[in-house]
């Protein structure tokens, strides 16, 4: 699959084949499969330990799977050569260096998938944190957490964006 559709087809984004994934005797994902196309929002519903985090990691090729396999615009995502331009995500929020700032945390990220510097003020704007651009992390709450991780993930300007929990300890 190449990720562009023939004429008169929609391209799928994300696609899920036969996804298994076991850890030791137990199984987190059996056999999942599902296609995403561009502008649907796809939601995972279920209770804790029913795979929903270890689908959206193997997705983004932070766990292998036992089978089965997943692809974002018709490759395995880590083909992609500057991911932050092809999927945002937020999986978990307290996987950040507490010692570093905000901005030093975003401008990193932004120089290391070659986008524009700019691109850290801007979404700091939008998620309410330019305030907080030159505080350390480690001395935020967990929604402010949060909203770095959004910001994270919308850096790129991805057509993608993949979310766990994202309103955990958010205000209304």
């Amino acid at each position: 699959m190449t990720g562009r559709a023939p004429p008169g087809r929609v391209a799928e984004v994300i696609e899920v084949n036969e996804l298994t994934k076991l850890y030791g005797g137990r199984t987190a994902v059996d056999q999942l499969s599902f296609t995403v196309r561009p502008g649907q929002v796809t939601g995972f519903l279920g209770p804790n330990g029913a795979g929903k985090t270890t689908t959206l990691r193997m997705i983004l090729g932070l766990d292998a799977p036992t089978g089965g396999s997943t692809t974002v615009s018709g490759v395995p995502f880590r083909s992609h050569p500057r991911g932050l331009r092809h999927v945002g995500a937020l999986l978990d929020a307290g996987h950040v260096h507490g010692g570093r700032t905000t901005a030093a945390h975003l401008s990193a990220l932004a120089h290391s998938n070659g986008l524009s510097p700019r691109r850290v003020d801007e979404v700091l704007h939008e998620v309410g944190l330019a305030e907080a651009a030159t505080r350390r992390i480690g001395g935020f709450s967990l929604g402010m957490r949060q909203r770095l991780g959004i910001a994270t993930a919308l850096l790129g300007d991805p057509p993608v964006l993949m979310f766990d929990e994202p309103v955990n300890g958010m205000d209304p």
